[in-house]
Formats: C-alpha cells, sequence, structure tokens
C-alpha cells in the first residue's frame, strides 16, 4: 500500500507510466523531471503521506530510489 502511494506520487506528478518507475529515473532522466517538475512531486509526496520535508531532504531528493531513503526519515517505511 505505501510502495503504491509512493509510486503513485510520481505518476501523477509527472504525468508518466509506472512502467517509467525505478532506479534509472532520476532528476532531470525525464523531460518532466525539471526544477518545477521536482516541487510538484514534493508536493504531492507532502499532500500524500501528511508530511512537510525539510529544505535539505528535497534537495537530496534526487531519484526514485534515493526517495525512498529519505522517506524513512519521516516513518514512512516503503
Amino acid at each position: 500500500m505505501v510502495q503504491k502511494q509512493y509510486d503513485k506520487a510520481f505518476i501523477t506528478a509527472f504525468d508518466i507510466d509506472g512502467a517509467a518507475l525505478g532506479p534509472d529515473l532520476k532528476y532531470e532522466s525525464i523531460q518532466e523531471w525539471d526544477s518545477i517538475g521536482h516541487m510538484g512531486l514534493i508536493a504531492e509526496l507532502e499532500d500524500s503521506f501528511d508530511i512537510s520535508m525539510e529544505m535539505d531532504d528535497i534537495i537530496d531528493f534526487s531519484s526514485h530510489e534515493k526517495g525512498i531513503i529519505i522517506m524513512r526519515k519521516y516513518d514512512i517505511d516503503i
């Protein structure tokens, strides 16, 4: 459930297919994940999980996989 919720945030924020998710999905690896798309993703994650991410974590959130590690800091085990 939590994994689906996490993945859905990417799918919604970037309007991409679920097949695009995984270790190769990184900041600027797709056209949609630019600086504006990044903030859309962060907003989607914060809303979805009812959290408020710290600025350092927002900056460090550079890939689908790195995001999983960052989300653990907010007690979200993906």
